[in-house]
């Protein structure tokens, strides 16, 4: 089975630079039509995040498809620094303590980075039940950049950290999917 994990257009907390993980807000309307004269390969399922940027990245790229909401693939809770970016932080000692760690230390009143790729990885294996139920040959995972970085961790082949598998507003990675779960990734 083919697997396409995307990223959703651009917002404009994304293009401030922001943490945008609980604030549900919609895409630009430059990142709407960008998407929609993009050539998104045809697929016979959408598994989305629930947040209003996925879905509507969803809708773009794949109009008439199945769309399928699942619970668990929403971005990280980014606690007090939601909706902040690096200037308005610079100066917080809990930030810098964050940033220390090497992003591994979690947020304040937020999610740890593994609670978070838990949370991703399980909400991954139900959405994976559900395609196989469709019997469908190829779906697409129209999500965050962080729920693709928690899954591709544990799942893409070849093996890369979290933080390698950054991906851009509304880029794609193709996948092969094999052995129960595992992603093959298509360079």
């Amino acid at each position: 089975m083919k697997l396409y994990l995307v990223r959703h257009g651009k917002t404009k907390g994304n293009s401030q630079g922001r943490y945008v993980g609980r604030t549900d807000e919609p895409l630009l309307g430059q990142s709407v039509q960008e998407l929609k004269k993009s050539n998104a390969a045809p697929v016979g399922l959408v598994i989305t995040s629930p947040m209003l940027r996925c879905r509507q990245t969803a809708e773009c790229l794949y109009p008439g498809t199945e769309i399928l909401v699942q619970a668990g693939l929403e971005e990280m809770d980014f606690g007090l620094f939601e909706y902040k970016n690096y200037q308005e932080l610079s100066g917080d000692a809990r930030y810098q303590a964050y940033i220390d760690s090497g992003g591994e230390s979690g947020f304040p009143q937020g999610e740890t980075l593994e609670d978070f790729k838990r949370r991703c990885c399980h909400a991954y294996q139900s959405a994976l039940k559900k395609i196989r139920e469709r019997n469908v040959e190829s779906a697409a995972f129209v999500v965050h950049g962080g729920t693709i970085m928690a899954i591709l961790e544990k799942y893409g082949m070849p093996k890369k950290k979290y933080f390698d598998w950054q991906i851009e507003n509304g880029g794609r990675i193709e996948a092969g999917l094999y052995d129960e779960d595992k992603l093959l990734i298509q360079e």
